[in-house]
């Protein structure tokens, strides 16, 4: 008998969110860079729906970014979110590349800047996953 019970962890930590990760974005490999996300309650539950922006530039940029947070604020705001978790994914393999740490950069501060609140980036490889915290790209936490 199979367990019909939903996934719903309760996030609290990097490490919870990691695991999360794991689990739901199964099987690694990508065609080309993706920009993952999910929104958490106050109850550390995720919305059960999780969203992507295909056809993401290697480089998001500050305009990119800017973006990005400017839809992310609508929606927190207007479904009354706690934060948003995201999660870069590109090919290959390997730890956070100078790209990546510039892309989690951008994210941010733009969500910095737009009162956005997020946890920590995460990066997916084609092998593994990768914590990528905001003191690590000299950035302060949104």
């Amino acid at each position: 008998m199979t367990d019909k019970t939903p996934y719903a962890p309760v996030l609290r930590t990097q490490a919870d969110v990691e695991a999360a990760w794991r689990h739901l974005i199964n099987p690694l490999g990508w065609p080309e860079p993706r920009l993952w996300f999910m929104f958490v309650g106050a109850d550390g539950v995720p919305f059960p729906q999780l969203s992507q922006i295909e056809d993401m530039p290697a480089e998001i940029g500050p305009d990119g970014a800017e973006s990005v947070a400017t839809v992310m604020s609508h929606l927190v705001t207007d479904m009354g979110f706690e934060r948003v978790e995201f999660l870069l994914c590109r090919p290959d393999d390997g730890p956070p590349s100078p790209t990546d740490q510039k892309n989690a950069a951008d994210l941010y501060e733009a969500c910095r800047a737009a009162a956005v609140p997020i946890g920590v980036i995460h990066l997916a490889t084609d092998r593994d996953f990768w914590p990528i915290p905001a003191d690590a790209v000299g950035q302060r936490a949104a």
